[in-house]
C-alpha cells in the first residue's frame, strides 16, 4: 500500500514538474521573442495563421481520402491489395494532418493564454482611467472573439475522430479481406462515411472562417 501511494506521490511530482518545465519554457520563449521585437499579440496571429492552414491542409486530406474510399468501393476489377495500400497510406496522412491540427490549436491557447494574462495585469498600470477603461472594453471584445475561435476550431477537430474510426475500420477490414465480398460490405458504409465527411469540412470551414476574422481584427487594430 505505501509502494502503492508512493508511486501515486511520484507521478503527481512529475507531472507537476513537466508542466512547471513547460510553462518555464514557454515563459522564456515569449521573452525571447520580445527581445526580438515579437509581442505575444503578433505571436498569436501567426500561430492562428498556422492553425488555420492546418486545419486547410487536413480538411483537403481527408476530402482526398474519401475520393479515395469511394475509388475502393466501385472497385470492378484489379489489384485489390494496391487499392488497400492506397486507402492505407490515405489514413496514415489523415491521421498526420489530425495530429497537426491538434497541435496548432494548443499553440493558439497556450499563447492566448499568456496574452491575455499579461493584458488583463497592465490594466492596473495605467494612470489614466479614460485609457484603462478603454483597453479593458477592446481587451473584452478581443477575448470574446478569440474564444468563438478557439470554439469553433475545437469543434471542427471534434468531428475528426468519427472519420479516422470509419477510415480505420476500412483500412483493417480490407487488409483481412482482398476480395469481392468484402468490397460489396464497405459500400453499405460509403454513406455514412461521406455525411461524416461532409459534416466535418463543414466544421473546418467554418472554422477557417473564423480564423480569417479573427486575424484581420488583430491586423488592422
Amino acid at each position: 500500500m505505501e509502494k502503492v501511494r508512493g508511486r501515486q506521490i511520484l507521478q503527481t511530482a512529475i507531472i507537476l514538474l513537466t508542466a512547471w518545465v513547460v510553462i518555464g519554457c514557454q515563459s522564456v520563449y515569449y521573452k525571447t521573442m520580445e527581445q526580438f521585437g515579437y509581442e505575444k499579440r503578433e505571436i498569436l496571429v501567426d500561430r492562428v495563421v498556422e492553425a488555420r492552414d492546418a486545419q486547410k491542409e487536413s480538411k483537403e486530406q481527408f476530402k482526398s481520402a474519401l475520393e479515395k474510399f469511394s475509388d475502393v468501393v466501385n472497385f470492378e476489377g484489379g489489384d485489390l491489395e494496391e487499392k488497400y495500400e492506397v486507402l492505407n497510406s490515405e489514413f496514415k496522412r489523415c491521421e498526420s494532418k489530425a495530429e497537426a491540427v491538434n497541435t496548432r490549436i494548443n499553440d493558439v491557447e497556450n499563447v492566448g493564454t499568456a496574452l491575455f494574462q499579461e493584458w488583463k495585469a497592465e490594466l492596473e498600470q495605467y494612470s489614466s482611467a479614460k485609457l484603462r477603461n478603454s483597453s479593458r472594453k477592446k481587451l473584452e471584445q478581443t477575448r470574446d472573439q478569440y474564444d468563438q475561435l478557439v470554439r469553433s476550431m475545437r469543434k471542427a477537430e471534434s468531428k475528426i475522430a468519427p472519420v479516422l474510426s470509419a477510415f480505420q475500420d476500412q483500412v483493417l477490414y480490407l487488409k483481412h479481406n482482398l476480395n469481392a465480398h468484402a468490397i460489396a460490405s464497405l459500400k453499405q458504409e460509403l454513406v455514412s462515411v461521406e455525411n461524416n465527411v461532409a459534416t466535418l469540412i463543414r466544421e473546418m470551414e467554418a472554422a477557417i472562417a473564423e480564423a480569417d476574422g479573427f486575424i484581420k481584427t488583430m491586423v488592422e487594430s
